[in-house]
């Protein structure tokens, strides 16, 4: 992450009601040119035909590029690919593929934006987010359920309000 990034995370941090109303400028070339390096570089390519290979031959000079048509406004996405691909049984399922510059432009941002909003998550949350998973999720769910309950912890919960309780937990 780059140092103005962290100093974004720690604003986050400070005060979660802390409002950005300017993070444009944080779209950098190097940003974009560390989002285009983190692309999967056999990934279909979008409605335009551009591979990653393609636009790795001149990457410096297409980042500037980019750059460039975002800080002038003139950036505009491109349609997304349609394709179908076969689901087990025999439907299709549809996808879309965006093009590479979308592609790259999507992933820029999501940094700026996780650097704001990862600070307003619990630990406890799984979805979507950086460095997590579904797989972590079940087993901080196995290790919770399977962690036996002291009888003094439980009978210590007896006045709190569990009617609200979304799993309907009542000890």
């Amino acid at each position: 992450m780059s140092p103005k990034l962290d100093r974004l995370t720690e604003l986050a941090k400070e005060d979660p009601k802390r409002q950005f109303f300017s993070i444009a400028h944080l779209i950098t070339p190097e940003a974009l040119y560390a989002a285009f390096g983190g692309l999967r570089k056999d990934a279909s390519a979008g409605v335009d035909g551009i591979t990653h290979e393609e636009y790795q031959k001149d990457a410096e000079r297409n980042i500037r590029q980019l750059h460039q048509r975002l800080k002038d406004g003139k950036y505009q996405a491109q349609p997304l690919r349609r394709v179908y691909i076969p689901k087990e049984d025999g439907k299709q399922r549809p996808i879309s593929i965006p093009s590479l510059e979308d592609k790259i432009v999507q992933k820029a941002m999501v940094e700026v934006l996780n650097a704001v909003y990862e600070q307003d998550f619990l630990n406890c949350s799984y979805g979507f987010r950086p460095g997590r998973g579904q797989h972590q999720a079940l087993e901080e769910v196995g290790r919770v359920i399977c962690t036996p309950i002291s009888p003094l912890l439980l009978a210590s919960w007896r006045h709190l309000p569990f009617s609200r309780c979304p799993m309907g937990f009542h000890p």
